[in-house]
């Protein structure tokens, strides 16, 4: 037989607060830091921001993809070398400065945990955690803006809007595949 715990409702509040919390700062992570490395590592992705925030992660991503992937982009708008250069320069130090916080997001993920898996939990604490988790992300996010504005800089207004349409149309495709993805599952 199994117990079933009943929690105050201003506790059930803050521990779906802690992990959506916790499932955002961990989207932020997944789109940063994919498989195979950390961004721009080995097998690392490059990602630039564009929109807000979707269910996938980043929504309406300025750069996503792998280095070949943003060959691709850069070939796509006719980039000449010296604005390739200063765009990798520019994604670069932004992925850089990224993965410096990464020993203190994994440490703000370990506190969830011991916060969530107390015996009793600790709403100041988790409070306090979920500030602290807000204003990492609040720093990547404008690390990651930082760098959209310093790429829109090196891109003319032409590229820029040819790569907004490539993205765009980038976004529909992966949309479209989502749903197919959902509609299989659904059988």
């Amino acid at each position: 037989m199994s117990t079933v715990l009943k929690f105050p409702r201003s506790t059930r509040l803050l521990i779906g607060g802690l992990v959506l919390a916790t499932a955002g700062a961990f989207t932020l992570t997944a789109s940063a830091q994919p498989h195979g490395g950390g961004p721009g590592g080995p097998g690392g992705h490059m990602m630039m921001m564009g929109g807000g925030m979707g269910p996938g992660g980043m929504g309406g991503g300025l750069m996503m993809g792998g280095p070949h992937q943003m060959e691709r982009m850069l070939d796509s708008v006719n980039a000449t070398a010296e604005q390739r250069t200063q765009i990798r320069g520019i994604l670069q130090a932004a992925m850089g400065d990224l993965r410096g916080q990464r020993a203190s997001r994994t440490a703000l993920h370990e506190q969830a945990a011991a916060i969530f898996t107390a015996p009793t939990v600790d709403a100041r604490a988790a409070e306090t955690l979920r500030q602290q988790m807000l204003a990492q992300h609040d720093q990547a996010s404008k690390r990651m803006l930082q760098a959209m504005l310093d790429v829109s800089r090196v891109l003319t207004p032409e590229q820029r809007k040819a790569l907004g349409e490539r993205m765009a149309q980038r976004q529909t495709m992966m949309q479209r595949h989502r749903a197919e993805r959902d509609a299989l599952e659904k059988r």
